[in-house]
């Protein structure tokens, strides 16, 4: 069975600038492998305004880091994933946690529709958008 990954941006705050959250079924990956008070990634590195996200899939895998420890990843650890496409599925592998933390599994999704959910959320800008 094929997982499903969503993504959402959580608005800016007097603390962090726009991060990013990953639904991966229905549950929070960052939240949980990082604890509480933990952040994912900063909208504006995962999801730049010229379309070169991290998150994008190929076949030459590479390293993403999805979030870290409310301490900051210099002290406790980031997490981070591994992320490469085989044929028509998008492996998340490898993970590394903060310390102390459990790894999630490995997870697959269907090439397309990874690819559609990433150009989705590149797409979206609201949260670059500044009220007055």
């Amino acid at each position: 069975m094929l997982n499903r990954l969503d993504i959402s941006v959580l608005p800016p705050g007097p603390r962090w600038a726009a991060r990013l959250q990953f639904w991966v079924d229905g549950e929070e990956v960052v939240a949980g492998a990082v604890g509480e008070g933990g952040r994912g990634p900063f909208a504006a590195e995962a999801l730049p305004a010229d379309g070169r996200s991290p998150l994008r899939a190929t076949g030459e895998g590479r390293r993403v880091v999805l979030g870290e420890a409310e301490c900051t990843g210099g002290c406790c650890g980031y997490l981070s994933v591994f992320v490469q496409r085989h044929g028509g599925i998008v492996e998340w592998s490898d993970w590394q946690v903060p310390v102390d933390r459990v790894r999630p599994p490995a997870f697959h999704f269907d090439a397309g529709r990874y690819d559609s959910e990433v150009t989705r959320a590149l797409g979206d800008r609201w949260w670059q958008v500044r009220v007055r």
